[in-house]
């Protein structure tokens, strides 16, 4: 691609497109790409970049996988898309099937979404209304770690760490849920009882209004690459918010009465 045919698509890609994370004007220069592979992006001038981010954390396996290509390209000569509604198709139910086999007991069925985000919408709705159907419908809100990021829709942006989840703007607008500290155990230590003191508090101070706890599994990746102990997921999984709330009644009558 000669220079001016370069400039001309700059200039015709910031007339037209709008980049994620970018300002609505004046954006920086973007560069044109004809090809990729594996982890190796071709350039139009033909220089090649890395993509250090696998097309933000999707292409796991790498651009233009042959195995993947004939898979797309098989697919395509039957079907590239149905709608989901009252409707199914042999991809979808052996997908579902390899993932329920994969995954613990507990989890036997598979719900599809389309991106991250919304994934993150569709299970807070599901908690809610869990809560709803067992008679609780006070169970509203979430709770979330401080340094945690869930995705850019507005769901998922009321669980994002309010001040450095890059949401700020938005806080006013969104809906107010609890923040529990982010796990300070590093990942190859023991996960202490002062480690999710206050995170137990939290669960039993708001069990009556209080749908779920969302986390990131061990690294909090966009909240600055921390990595916890997967032992403070065990001690997560092991409180029980209800014991909880009568073990902190009863410290509170205890204390009252050592007035």
């Amino acid at each position: 691609m000669s220079n001016a045919l370069w400039e001309q698509l700059q200039r015709a890609d910031s007339a037209a497109i709008w980049h994620p994370y970018a300002p609505a004007t004046g954006g920086a220069d973007v560069y044109p790409v004809v090809s990729a592979s594996g982890v190796r992006l071709q350039l139009a001038d033909g220089r090649e970049l890395i993509d250090g981010m696998a097309s933000w954390w999707c292409a796991i396996h790498g651009y233009n996988h042959p195995v993947l290509n004939q898979a797309v390209a098989a697919q395509l000569k039957l079907m590239s898309h149905v709608m989901f509604g009252g409707l199914t198709h042999p991809p979808a139910v052996q997908l579902a099937q390899l993932l329920v086999e994969l995954t613990p007991p507990a989890l036997d069925r598979v719900f599809f979404s389309d991106s991250g985000s919304v994934a993150v919408e569709v299970a807070m709705k599901m908690a809610i209304q869990y809560w709803y159907s067992a008679g609780q419908p006070r169970k509203q809100k979430l709770l979330a770690l401080r340094h945690g990021y869930h995705g850019d829709t507005f769901g998922a942006m009321s669980v994002c760490d309010p001040v450095t989840g890059m949401h700020h703007l938005f806080g006013a607008a969104l809906a107010q849920q609890l923040f529990a500290p982010a796990p300070t155990c590093a990942f190859d230590a023991a996960c202490e009882d002062s480690d999710i003191h206050e995170l137990t508090a939290l669960l039993a101070q708001h069990s009556e209004e209080l749908a779920a706890f969302i986390v990131e599994p061990v690294v909090q990746g966009a909240g600055g690459m921390r990595f916890y102990s997967p032992h403070y997921l065990v001690r997560l999984r092991a409180v029980r918010p209800i014991q909880c709330a009568a073990d902190l009644r009863r410290d509170c009558h205890r204390l009252w009465s050592h007035r």
